[in-house]
């Protein structure tokens, strides 16, 4: 893994959500104070799968998802061949990787993590 860099709203100048001429699925762009990131349809799919299954439930804390190759017969129709999947990794290991990721982050204008 390359550094790593938190990412707070001050140093998000936009999103832009779009689905490119030609094409059926959406894009993601964000632009950021130092690289501009464009996503895929699926990732942000991935993503926000992963936010809904850690923020809306009573208990859970953490969410591993990993890429994976789905062949035709295991992925619904119009889905994408390479899917963030759930990893199955216990909510404590991910948790305890997400929290030392966090520790060592690099952040834009050295400011604190937000609660």
């Amino acid at each position: 893994m390359g550094r790593v860099r938190v990412y707070p709203n001050e140093a998000v100048r936009r999103v832009i959500a779009f689905i490119p001429e030609g094409h059926l699925h959406v894009r993601l762009v964000l632009e950021l104070d130092d690289q501009t990131i464009v996503l895929q349809e699926a990732t942000v799919a991935a993503i926000v799968r992963a936010y809904a299954s850690v923020a809306l439930h009573p208990t859970r804390r953490a969410v591993e998802l990993a890429s994976r190759r789905l062949g035709k017969g295991e992925r619904k129709p119009f889905y994408a061949e390479w899917q963030l999947l759930e990893t199955g990794r216990s909510e404590e290991e991910v948790l305890e990787e997400a929290e030392k990721l966090l520790e060592e982050a690099e952040r834009p204008g050295g400011g604190a993590e937000a609660s």
